[in-house]
């Protein structure tokens, strides 16, 4: 009597214990069966070498057209992973699109342009930590993530895009509704709806006086030459950026911050010159990186990973967490905190065609916060214990909702 297959693991969009189950995943087997909200059929790739052939694979799709559930209309209205499928930009386009979509905002992402970016990145992060104590609350608190690691990414990504005050705080909140896995389809309506109407204002101004940004740059590509740049193409790659250019450095600065103060002695190393800024970054990244499970890409036909095989048209996770604490590729201490380890290539940036563009920025970024901040405040600590604080309401990210910390211990 042979038995029964084991049922695909139903994922969480509360984003609660995203690291047990990445490890029970890739346990199971490093390419697993899934259920995502709405009992979409899905696969999660959480081995590392898995995941690094996933994200290179020829016969692997990142265009939603490839989504046999979604054309076929079995995807409602409001599904809460919609965006990541329908949004049209860079990491929904494959080929020549790709590489033309990529084309046009690289030439924002060099390495000189980035590195012209750091006295900003510094002038911006002494004056929010100048700005700290404003926020403070009578018991002695003040969060963090709130008030420092969200406002460092998002003023900077804003800038090279244009995106006055008003428009930003207003993205913000929206982008809360739209990133949380456990939002309502009324609520994801409505914020896709607003956040539509936000970009539009933006491209409208942009039209109306031209200025020295990206999003200058990308509308004067799609005026001047219609076939480069979509409508949609447009407002999808400011959604895009507007997104990948703060959650993610947002969500790396707050994981960091609670990895140093649960591991003194680590942080001890970095503050006596034992070990980089860079190297915090990095390890936090392979330890607790800011993206879970990654959507979506689909196999153009059937593939065979990890003994697995992946039907054509199957939307795939991939498992950044699990691929990060992986013990076949990091060594049997993978889930150590450890800033003075050999460092091993991590894929928290993506492989292949689609790594991230803005990862030189968000290196920095962080690097420059962390420094800054420890310097500043070497006896910060955390106002509650790291496992009461809630976490993201989120499959896809990976990090917590909110930083309370004491700044002076």
């Amino acid at each position: 009597m042979t038995d029964a297959p084991e049922p695909p693991h139903r994922m969480d969009p509360s984003g609660a214990a995203q690291h047990a189950a990445s490890r029970r995943l890739r346990d199971r087997c490093p390419a697993a069966p899934v259920l995502l909200p709405g009992d979409v059929e899905a696969v999660a790739v959480t081995g590392h070498d898995e995941l690094k052939e996933l994200l290179s694979h020829p016969g692997v799709a990142k265009n939603a057209r490839h989504f046999t559930a979604l054309w076929e209309g079995r995807i409602p209205e409001g599904w809460p992973l919609s965006v990541y499928a329908t949004v049209e930009g860079m990491t929904t386009a494959d080929g020549p699109d790709h590489r033309r979509l990529r084309g046009l905002v690289a030439r924002s992402f060099t390495p000189r342009r980035v590195e012209g970016l750091r006295p900003q990145v510094e002038q911006l992060t002494a004056e929010l930590l100048d700005g700290l104590t404003e926020f403070t609350e009578p018991d002695g608190t003040v969060d963090l993530r709130e008030h420092f690691a969200y406002p460092l990414p998002m003023n900077v990504i804003c800038a090279l895009l244009g995106v006055d005050g008003d428009s930003r705080d207003r993205l913000h909140r929206l982008f809360r509704v739209l990133l949380s896995t456990d939002s309502a389809p009324a609520q994801i309506v409505e914020a896709n709806r607003e956040t539509a109407g936000v970009f539009a204002r933006v491209v409208a101004a942009h039209r109306a006086e031209p200025r020295d940004d990206l999003t200058s740059a990308l509308v004067a590509a799609r005026d001047e030459d219609g076939d480069r740049l979509s409508e949609r193409e447009l407002a999808g790659t400011l959604l895009l950026l507007t997104v990948a250019g703060h959650e993610t450095t947002m969500s790396l600065i707050t994981n960091a911050v609670r990895a140093l103060c649960t591991h003194r002695e680590q942080l001890d190393a970095v503050l006596a010159g034992a070990a980089t800024w860079q190297a915090v970054v990095e390890e936090t990244l392979r330890y607790d990186g800011p993206i879970g499970f990654f959507p979506f890409r689909y196999p153009t036909s059937d593939i065979s990973l990890a003994g697995t095989v992946i039907p054509q048209g199957t939307p795939v996770l991939a498992g950044y967490l699990g691929a990060g604490r992986d013990p076949r590729a990091h060594g049997a201490d993978a889930d150590r905190f450890d800033v003075t380890r050999t460092p091993a290539a991590h894929l928290s940036f993506g492989h292949g065609a689609h790594f991230c563009i803005g990862a030189p920025l968000a290196r920095m970024e962080a690097a420059i916060a962390l420094e800054a901040l420890f310097a500043r405040r070497p006896r910060l600590r955390l106002a509650v214990p790291d496992e009461e604080l809630p976490p993201r309401p989120s499959l896809v990210g990976n990090s917590r909702s909110v930083l309370p910390v004491r700044l002076d211990g």
